[in-house]
Parts: structure tokens; sequence; C-alpha cells
């Protein structure tokens, strides 16, 4: 009997948790998937979480449950610090694995582009725990408002700062305008809350840039409509916590910044330095096959793939990531059965952003559209790509009940226990 292949998977995010799921039953693999967490998050919702219209468990699925029916597909939750390429393994807390093919798709984390003082005091939302962190500080900012009198420290409170007109900043800064218009002036009849202030501060000279001229002057508009203050060209030069310094000079005085300008790729100890391109990315070849290194491949937002459409990588959406697992895993089969392995090609079936209720905008590969159908269309596609149908419908009743109401009941501010003191045993 042959003896299967150990595949070692790093990162439970979308492309590592298809490729795996791709992979399921595979008579000559045996996949080892190991993430940090035990769950796989669905981040283009994460927004949802931190301004409390979702629950985090409706948006994160317990990777154990998937493949409770599968064979070959053993999980460990840890943290991988180091590969040793030569001997074929990887370290981590709870020991080494060893394999014979190494997959990274471990995604990317928030670039502060350098400035400590900003990644010290400004919140980013790139993970579960950092949306509830940020959920937590919204809702205690508004209790704090109560008991504030003086207006230099009030206005300060009130000035919400997204940075950053991406997707992520334009559906931020969206949510968090609602909540102003039909949240807060029934959760605190007795405050006034008219001098909030939502600001979105954009570099180039568009919200939403990658998108089209149409999305974006759409996106722009609804945004202002809406009550944020967009302010393109703009970039923040520093952050002390208590004020915004912009690159023009003007000062904006603020207790919440929330960072969403950009992110960078997670590198794991051990990789060569010519692995290694702009934005910590790897570097791969049309099979997904890291650059000078054998049989260890990359998919997702930390690959680096120059095709003739993408000269400079391919943007760093999920769509990207669930195909080139799909590819992976045909080629990978076809490796097997001697077939010659297949190319990658983007097929770029759209991109999409929603504004707030009836306010979206879509852009679709011939044509584009915006306003309440787009919004429909987001929320159908987004309802789709959520793994289990107990998420799908726990979040779309909390998007019906929203929709009838502009309310929701999960404004609760969760803050972490004491952490109890590790007693170590004789073994330790």
């Amino acid at each position: 009997m042959i003896q299967p292949e150990k595949i070692v998977i790093i990162g439970a995010g979308f492309a590592g948790l298809r490729l795996a799921q791709e992979l399921i039953n595979h008579p000559n693999y045996e996949v080892w998937l190991i993430d940090k967490q035990n769950y796989h998050q669905f981040q283009p919702l994460m927004y949802q979480v931190a301004t409390a219209r979702l629950e985090p468990a409706s948006i994160s699925f317990p990777l154990r449950k998937v493949f409770q029916k599968a064979k070959n597909v053993r999980i460990r939750i840890t943290k991988v610090s180091e590969i040793n390429f030569e001997d074929k393994f990887v370290s981590t807390p709870i020991g080494n694995f060893d394999y014979d093919h190494l997959v990274l798709s471990i995604g990317c984390s928030t670039n502060y582009f350098g400035n400590k003082s900003i990644k010290k005091f400004a919140y980013p939302m790139k993970t579960i725990p950092e949306a509830i962190q940020l959920r937590n500080r919204i809702l205690q900012t508004f209790e704090d408002a109560l008991n504030t009198t003086d207006p230099t420290k009030l206005q300060a409170l009130l000035n919400f700062v997204v940075v950053g007109g991406g997707a992520t900043g334009v559906e931020l800064a969206g949510a968090l305008a609602e909540m102003k218009k039909n949240i807060l002036p029934k959760d605190y009849p007795d405050k006034d809350f008219s001098k909030l202030v939502i600001y979105l501060l954009e570099g180039s000279p568009n919200t939403l840039s990658p998108m089209s001229e149409g999305s974006q002057t759409m996106s722009q508009k609804y945004l202002e409509e809406l009550g944020v203050e967009v302010k393109t060209n703009t970039f923040v030069s520093d952050y002390d916590g208590r004020t915004v310094t912009l690159n023009s000079g003007e000062l904006i005085p603020s207790r919440n910044v929330i960072w969403a300008a950009g992110v960078t790729g997670n590198i794991i100890k051990g990789f060569p330095e010519a692995c290694v391109t702009r934005g910590n990315r790897l570097i791969v070849n049309r099979h997904s096959e890291v650059e000078g290194l054998n049989q260890v491949y990359a998919l997702g937002d930390i690959a680096f793939m120059s095709t003739p459409n993408y000269e400079h990588g391919h943007p760093q959406v999920a769509g990207v990531a669930l195909q080139q697992a799909d590819v992976l895993a045909k080629n990978l089969s076809n490796r097997i059965t001697g077939k010659p392995l297949k190319d990658f090609k983007y097929k770029d079936k759209g991109s999409m952003a929603t504004i707030g209720k009836r306010k979206a905008v879509v852009d679709l590969p011939k044509f584009s559209f915006q306003g309440r159908l787009a919004w429909f269309t987001w929320m159908f596609i987004h309802l789709m790509l959520i793994l289990s149908i107990k998420n799908k419908l726990l979040i779309f009743m909390n998007w019906m009940i929203s929709y009838f109401n502009n309310d929701s009941t999960l404004r609760i501010i969760m803050k972490p226990a004491a952490t109890k003191v590790k007693v170590k045993t004789k073994t330790e």
C-alpha cells in the first residue's frame, strides 16, 4: 500500500480552508491544517461585528466541525514560529511537523507603514478579537460621552476617524453613520449626539479606488448623504492617541482612530529574502510554487503572482484565494496521475461594497450598478459565502430585524476577565 504524502497547510483563511476541503478523503494525501485559532473567520463582515450588528459567532465557524467526516485531515491549533526548508519541517510551541508539501495561506496583518505611534493608539480590525475590541471601544465611547462635560474633551470623543477608503473603511464609516442616525437617539435620549463626526480619510483621489468610476463617485455620494466627512488625497502623518495630524497640517482631535489603510504579509521566519517582495508577499509562479523552494506553495493574500493581466500581483480578495486553492488542489491530483499542471488564471467575477441601508455599489466584469439592487446583490452574495446554514440563517435574521426596525440587540460591552496565574507542573 502506497503511503500518503503529507501536506501541511498553514492558515485556515479562505485559501487554506478551501484547499483542505478539496483534498478531503483524497487517497494520496494526508492533510494537516495548522492555525492559531480553532475557527475560520469571514473577514468581509468583520465591520458588522465591530459595529454591533452581528455576533462574532455568526461570522466564525469551528474548523473541527468542517472536517468531522474527513478521514485524512488533522487539525492543530498553534502558531508556526519557523520553517526549516532543508529538513522539511515547521516548528511550533507544541512540536515540529514534517511535510512532503507545504502550503502557506497565512494572509496579511495591518500595515502601519512604520509609524509606531499609530500602531500603538489606532484600532485595527483584521481579526475577530480586534473587532470585539473595537466594538467595546465604540460602545464605551458613547457611555463616556454621557459623563464628559468639557466641550473639548467631548468633541475628541465624538470624532471617529476611519483611515482608508477601501471597502473596509467605506463600509465601516457607513455603519457608524447609520448608528448615529438610527441607534443613538433611541439608546441615549438624554444625550445630544448631533456633534458626533465621522471622518473617512483616503490617500488616493477617490474612495474605492480599485472599482469603477461610477462606483467611486456613488460611494462617496452615499457617504456624504449619511453625514460622513470624506477627505481624499489625505494621509495621516501621525497620531498620539489624542490628535490626528494630517499631511496638510490639519489637526483632528480624536480618541477613536480606526486603521483600515493597508496590509502587509505575515512572513514566517526561515524564508530566504529572495522569496519576499513588496508588501511582504511571497513570489510564486503560475502553479503557486514559491520561487526557489521545492514543493512549497503560497495562496491568497500572501502570494505575489505576476501574470499578463496582473503584472503587479492579484488583488488581495477572497475570490483570488479561493480560485488559487482550487487550481492547486487540481494540480496536486494531476501530479499523482501524471497529467500536465494547470496554470492559474484569475477570473474576476466582480467586486462590491455596501455603504448603508439600500446603498451599495457592484462592479461586474461587463457593467456596474448601484443603489437598492446592488444592496440586495451584496447581501445575497455574502450570505452564499458563509459556511454553514445555521450561520446564514442567523445573519439573515439579524439583517431582516435591522432592516425593518433600524435596530439590533447586540450592543453589549464584553470586557475580558482577569487573567489567571498559570501554575507550572514539574514537567514544564
